[in-house]
């Protein structure tokens, strides 16, 4: 039981840490948010991949928030993304 216990704690708290460092996907920028550039992704098969590259992007760039613009393709998933400061 006390395994369990400290299983869960483990679990939320690396949920909250990683939560933390990625940038987080928007629907409309702020008045306070300034836009600091434009990424894109490429080559993936689900929008949850896409994602996740665009957010990798966005956070390597230094931005705390991006807003995909645009997703495009059949097999091969493209998308672009604003990101912010």
């Amino acid at each position: 039981m006390k395994n369990v216990k400290i299983f869960a704690v483990a679990a939320t708290l690396s949920l909250i840490s990683f939560g933390s460092f990625a940038a987080q996907q928007i629907n409309q920028p702020s008045g306070d948010m300034q836009k600091i550039g434009v990424i894109s992704a490429a080559n993936s098969t689900t929008l949850g991949g896409l994602e996740a590259k665009l957010s990798q992007q966005a956070k390597e760039a230094g931005a705390s928030s991006y807003r995909i613009i645009s997703v495009t393709g059949n097999n091969k998933l493209h998308a672009d993304a604003e990101i912010y400061k």
